[in-house]
């Protein structure tokens, strides 16, 4: 008798379609089961409010964890960067596989880079974290741009750019990789101008913690760097007690001398959306081989942060 198929939770929008196909594929071939996508509208997929006002980009991951626990489904696949960084005892984190390239880019005008931009030029982002980055960046170059609040998928905000209503946006890199896209990229901004959203360029698998032999299996699919990496970046968040949508970017990255991995540096930033005032710092230690030690990496550079006074930039939050 054939075994029925897992039922995949995933988001309806194209390129959530895209990487939990990705991800199916690999199950299918892990634990030789079908795999069928069950596709689930979130209350941030249909909400045109901006994401600060609607409690931030955990509202893509509500109803799919719902789903989950449930049993509608038996794994959901999510953009690791859309979870909260508090996990349901329900629920377990099953794999986080290779990360891509977690760098954000812009889509310009007239193929146009970033340091290129005429002056004025409106840059839509739908992200408080991106415009504290850009508009220091540009403070510090000499440059004048309007960041322009944009919500929508990736076909809306480019949109925006090919009708003339705006002169660039920024979007993730591993979006427009994962459905193919890269080639309308005019620029790969450098991590040292915008560091990512925590977590960016990552997937993240969840099972119900009940159901030990699909965890098991799905643990296959998780790379520890990667885990590692991106654990120390959500704890930074989650020591600066900031939500999802908060202007908080983090990157954690290995440190090799040749061949070896030695160290990983965990660096992060808050800022006022204006750029005015950013707080940015790093810390490296010991690559973690445990989720404890990736924890206390990132509160350690939090408590820095706070004490250099990112508690006052990031609006959300009350001390």
């Amino acid at each position: 008798m054939t075994e029925r198929a897992l039922r995949l939770g995933t988001r309806r929008s194209k390129l959530a379609m895209a990487q939990s196909g990705q991800v199916a594929e690999k199950v299918r071939q892990l634990t030789g089961r079908p795999v069928e996508l069950v596709e689930i509208t979130t209350y941030g997929d249909t909400s045109r409010e901006h994401l600060a006002q609607i409690g931030g980009t955990g509202v893509f991951v509500a109803a799919l964890r719902e789903a989950l626990v449930k049993g509608e489904v038996d794994l959901a696949v999510h953009s690791l960067k859309d979870l909260p960084t508090a996990q349901p005892a329900e629920l377990v984190l099953a794999a986080v596989p290779e990360r891509e390239d977690p760098r954000d880019v812009l889509i310009a005008r007239d193929g146009l880079t970033f340091a290129e931009l005429p002056e004025g030029a409106r840059v839509g982002t739908g992200s408080p974290r991106r415009m504290a980055q850009l508009n220091a960046y540009a403070r510090s170059h000499g440059m004048t741009i309007e960041t322009v609040p944009i919500r929508g998928n990736i076909d809306t905000r480019v949109g925006y750019v090919h009708n003339g209503e705006l002169d660039a946006v920024v979007l993730a890199a591993a979006g427009l990789s994962r459905i193919g896209r890269t080639d309308e990229v005019t620029d790969f901004l450098s991590v040292d101008t915008v560091l990512p959203a925590p977590g960016q360029g990552a997937l993240a698998i969840e099972c119900a913690a009940h159901n030990a032999s699909l965890a098991a299996a799905l643990a296959e699919l998780d790379d520890p760097y990667t885990r590692a990496a991106v654990t120390a970046e959500r704890s930074l968040l989650a020591a600066l007690e900031a939500g999802c949508s908060a202007p908080v970017g983090a990157l954690a990255d290995l440190l090799a001398d040749g061949q070896i991995v030695k160290e990983m540096r965990l660096r992060g930033v808050v800022g006022t959306t204006d750029g005015s005032t950013l707080v940015q710092l790093s810390t490296t230690g010991p690559v973690p081989e445990t989720e404890t030690q990736a924890m206390a990496l990132g509160r350690e550079l939090a408590v820095e942060m706070l004490a250099k006074g990112a508690a006052g930039l990031m609006g959300e939050r009350a001390l």
